[in-house]
């Protein structure tokens, strides 16, 4: 009785011991982040291969998701519809749907199992392989060889990569919405317009740069402190692509709430 009266103190002294190191070792990281800025020469480079291989290896299964996207959304709409709503009005579900939500959402999700997959496996192979170790006693910085290329390439890739998806969703669902109702173009462009605010674009950017954020800094933190060998890089790349989605959808929620009202 008296251990299982102790296990859940025990228990909450391990996770705020635990919590409140990865804060430290992640403050340190980002420290090292902004130290690192000073030498351009440096990541400058390496930032550009890294935003070539995030743009244009994903942009084929973000624009094949943006794309599903858009048309299941204009099918679902177009299975509710009934005659008493104007038919211009699948328009605005269309295009609102996807510029504030589905696009940013879905893309960041599908980046958050590939890039923050491959970044934290890539350095947590580094980290157990001792390379970041000699860098360190090269006297290098790895935040300029290692970390800035990664973070700088997925603030800049994967807000155009939003982009990407805005517009293949949209024109998908005006698409498919065609095929179901006797939806013209000037219908739909007039739909679109009648509840369009320009601050809407701007919201699903912001958006894309919070969610570019904690993918590429989490996936990046957890493959950079990664531990135990083998074992450890695999539970670095799981913990990296569940705790950057969570994190997703949380900054979805405070967004929504924050800039929306």
């Amino acid at each position: 009785m008296a251990s299982a009266v102790n296990a859940f103190p025990r228990f909450v002294g391990k996770a705020s011991i635990s919590a409140a190191s990865h804060v430290g070792r992640l403050t340190l990281m980002l420290g090292e982040l902004l130290r690192g800025l000073t030498e351009v020469k440096i990541w400058f480079p390496r930032a550009l291969t890294e935003a070539w291989n995030i743009g244009v290896g994903s942009l084929f299964i973000v624009l094949l998701v943006s794309a599903f996207a858009g048309g299941v959304t204009a099918l679902q709409a177009g299975y509710q519809f009934t005659g008493t709503i104007p038919v211009y009005f699948l328009g605005s579900v269309i295009v609102e749907s996807i510029v504030l939500e589905l696009g940013p959402v879905l893309t960041a999700m599908i980046l958050a199992g590939r890039i923050g997959a491959r970044y934290a496996a890539e350095l947590g192979t580094m980290r157990v392989t001792e390379q970041i170790d000699a860098l360190e006693s090269l006297g290098r910085n790895p935040a300029s060889h290692l970390l800035i290329p990664r973070v700088v390439a997925g603030f800049v890739m994967i807000p155009a990569l939003v982009i990407f998806a805005n517009v293949v969703g949209i024109i998908a669902g005006w698409k498919a919405a065609q095929l179901v109702l006797p939806l013209t173009n000037q219908d739909f462009y007039y739909g679109a317009r009648v509840f369009w605010r320009p601050f809407d674009a701007y919201y699903s950017l912001i958006k894309a740069f919070f969610f570019a954020g904690s993918i590429t800094i989490i996936s990046c933190y957890m493959g950079f402190n990664t531990q135990q060998g083998a074992e450890g890089v695999g539970k670095a790349t799981t913990g990296a692509v569940v705790s950057s989605s969570v994190l997703i959808l949380l900054l979805d929620v405070l967004l929504a709430k924050i800039l929306l009202n």
